[in-house]
């Protein structure tokens, strides 16, 4: 069984392209700044059985995907549960006529304890950005939150996706509000001062936020 924080398609601001994004719930690093505190508790998100997965892939598949991202959370708490994730897009033929889906995997790990925590997983994915974050280092590097996270190609088609992503430094991050309900989500990885800076702006606009996801 899998606990999940959420899960959106399409996402495309956390690797290139059009995703399927997986957060799992559950992260004991629990980053000071970190914007996404509400994935930390081990009891919270949704539980989903294993081979869920399968047909949550297929379905994205079916619309368009090009890869997945996983993120948390901190997807090394629950190995068993990532491994069957990552086996289910392997395993899955793409469309005719279409390129391979990449997989891209963030961790608050490094690449050895990934590595160690999740056997196998490395071989899965195509793309890791490993580290956890670290407020006092900002960092302009597209899809990292701060200069210590690496990006890691693993394999041909990470080195062919992500290769001119290394150090590509964008004018401003790409980022996705993903309006659920009475819940907006911010997808994507803000620069420092940037959630500050919208929720004075919302306020200036006479919109108020309930409980942030940043904020304890």
């Amino acid at each position: 069984m899998a606990r999940l924080a959420r899960v959106y398609f399409p996402v495309t601001a956390l690797g290139p392209g059009r995703r399927l994004g997986v957060w799992f719930q559950g992260c004991p690093i629990a980053c000071p700044g970190c914007m996404s505190r509400d994935t930390w508790a081990a009891d919270g998100g949704t539980v989903v059985p294993d081979d869920w997965f399968a047909g949550a892939w297929a379905t994205a598949l079916a619309r368009g995907a090009t890869g997945l991202t996983v993120s948390g959370g901190e997807p090394t708490e629950q190995p068993q549960s990532l491994l069957a994730l990552l086996r289910a897009v392997r395993s899955a033929p793409a469309p005719h006529g279409t390129e391979p889906a990449d997989v891209l995997v963030y961790t608050g790990r490094s690449r050895t304890e990934f590595a160690t925590l999740v056997p196998g997983g490395a071989d899965l994915a195509d793309a890791l950005v490993t580290g956890p974050y670290r407020v006092s280092e900002p960092t302009d590097l597209i899809w990292r939150g701060s200069a210590n996270q690496r990006l890691h190609l693993l394999s041909d088609l990470g080195r062919e996706r992500y290769a001119d992503y290394e150090q590509y430094r964008p004018e401003q991050p790409p980022m996705q509000f993903v309006v659920d309900d009475d819940k907006v989500s911010y997808v994507g990885v803000p620069r420092t001062g940037a959630l500050p800076r919208m929720e004075r702006s919302l306020r200036a606009a006479d919109v108020h936020l309930g409980r942030s996801s940043w904020r304890p």
